[in-house]
């Protein structure tokens, strides 16, 4: 690796197979984007009025069946998204009749449905109902800290991105039945603990948040590297990740750090074609073919980037995304900034010494300062032995001890980094790196 790159109920089909089931057409188009444009807008709205993330999963997929039924018959309505959010409604009251409890969620949700649509029953309704607070509720739900990291992972991805358990347990390489659990379980201590459905109070409010945005970049980087597989990029969970961030932008606009989260996801996903070549090998940050980088996502990062940072109110995501940004502006590997970059993790650093934000300005150096003295802030990054375990760190010192014609110790740190790795591309990489430095003996010198 090039020390500039260290950077409840499942009985019922999903959704998004309900979609998939209803055939190619133009009612099962228009099924599949508002799917994926208003999923989460409702589903939050169900949960908020029902206070089941099972009843209302369950009511939404059941609304899914009928609109691919009734628009592949009688063609799509006038407003597709209305007439799903009505039908949902419809089906939760249902079963909420069925269930002849929660008399005050039926009363409610009886009041809410006369309140927006106060027509006939078949009539298709008119009115997109927007509730605009109930997804932000929803995902300061799922990310409560009373549930672990990978449950609230798990469970905004279920929720607000709406994808199914198989996918979610693909995606983090997990069993399918070991991820169903989990969500059962998460469901089940939200609704036995009386986790509130709310956006907690201005005291804790940053903190929670912080937590929000940590979900959802993890999402990201799953998606950007995959952790094991024989696919460098999981282009699904990337597209989620972004899709969340701009959701938690939109909700709230004026917390500059979702502004940085959601510039620095578009920078770094602006470079997903480049990263792979034709024959499926990885390409290093300084050897991509930057005219395959996305300008249209570079143009909206830059964008959120330059709105985040006059806020005062500095934060990890801008100044990344900051770092990000350079990155995309520079014409050639050989016009990047690499003092500004220094100069950014510096100001990251003070806000947040971890040993992995400390090995990426010791990298950043290396390229503005001079190896050497990259590879012995490397080794400070190390203190304590924090970074044995992490590759990119084994990756970094090899690519610096290559550069500097080191090529035993190179090699020992070569190896290290693909003991440590579990992604196919990358070990592909680290092996081929390996190989040149082996090879040479000291007689050849890789580029």
């Amino acid at each position: 690796m090039n020390v500039g790159e260290i950077e409840a109920s499942e009985d019922l089909p999903p959704s998004s197979e309900c979609v998939r089931l209803a055939g190619v057409s133009q009612a099962s188009e228009m099924l599949e984007q508002v799917f994926r444009e208003q999923y989460g807008r409702i589903i939050a709205t169900l949960i908020r009025l029902s206070g089941s993330f099972d009843l209302a999963e369950e009511s939404l997929q059941e609304a899914f069946v009928s609109a691919a039924a009734s628009w592949e018959r009688e063609g799509p309505p006038r407003n597709p998204g209305a007439w799903l959010t009505t039908t949902a409604h419809r089906k939760l009251l249902d079963a909420l009749r069925r269930e002849k409890t929660k008399t005050d969620k039926r009363t409610e949700l009886e009041y809410e449905i006369e309140r927006l649509h106060p027509y006939d029953e078949l009539a298709p309704p008119e009115e997109t109902v927007e509730y605009p607070d109930d997804r932000l509720r929803l995902i300061f739900t799922c990310c409560h800290p009373s549930l672990s990291r990978e449950t609230q992972v798990a469970l905004t991805l279920r929720t607000l991105g709406g994808l199914t358990t198989v996918e979610i347990a693909r995606a983090f390489l997990l069993p399918e039945p070991t991820l169903a659990q989990r969500l059962v379980r998460a469901k089940s201590k939200i609704r036995l603990a009386h986790i509130p459905y709310e956006v907690p109070s201005l005291e804790v409010l940053g903190a929670r948040l912080a937590a929000v945005q940590a979900v959802i970049y993890l999402i990201f980087n799953e998606g950007y590297t995959a952790t094991a597989g024989d696919s460098l990029v999981r282009t699904d969970l990337c597209a989620e990740a972004i899709s969340l961030g701009r959701v938690l932008c939109e909700l709230l606009p004026s917390e500059p750090e979702n502004l940085g989260l959601l510039a620095l996801m578009l920078l770094q996903d602006s470079r997903r074609e480049a990263r792979i070549n034709t024959e499926g090998e990885l390409v290093i940050l300084e050897e991509q073919d930057r005219a395959r980088w996305d300008r249209i996502k570079i143009a909206e990062g830059i964008r959120q980037v330059e709105r985040a940072l006059p806020s005062g109110k500095v934060g990890n995501y801008q100044i990344q995304g900051a770092i990000a940004a350079l990155h995309a502006e520079a014409g050639t590997a050989d016009e990047t900034d690499w003092p500004q970059i220094v100069a950014l993790y510096e100001e990251l650093m003070r806000i947040n010494s971890s040993p992995i934000v400390a090995l990426n300005h010791a990298a950043a150096v290396a390229m503005s300062e001079g190896l050497e003295k990259g590879l012995v802030l490397m080794g400070e990054a190390n203190v304590g032995r924090k970074l044995d375990n992490y590759y990119l760190y084994h990756a970094g010192r090899a690519d610096l001890l290559r550069r500097l014609h080191r090529f035993d110790e190179a090699m020992t740190a070569y190896r290290h980094a693909l003991a440590l790795t579990t992604n196919k591309i990358e070990q592909r990489y680290l092996r081929k790196r390996l190989g040149e430095v082996t090879k040479t003996n000291g007689k050849y010198i890789p580029s």
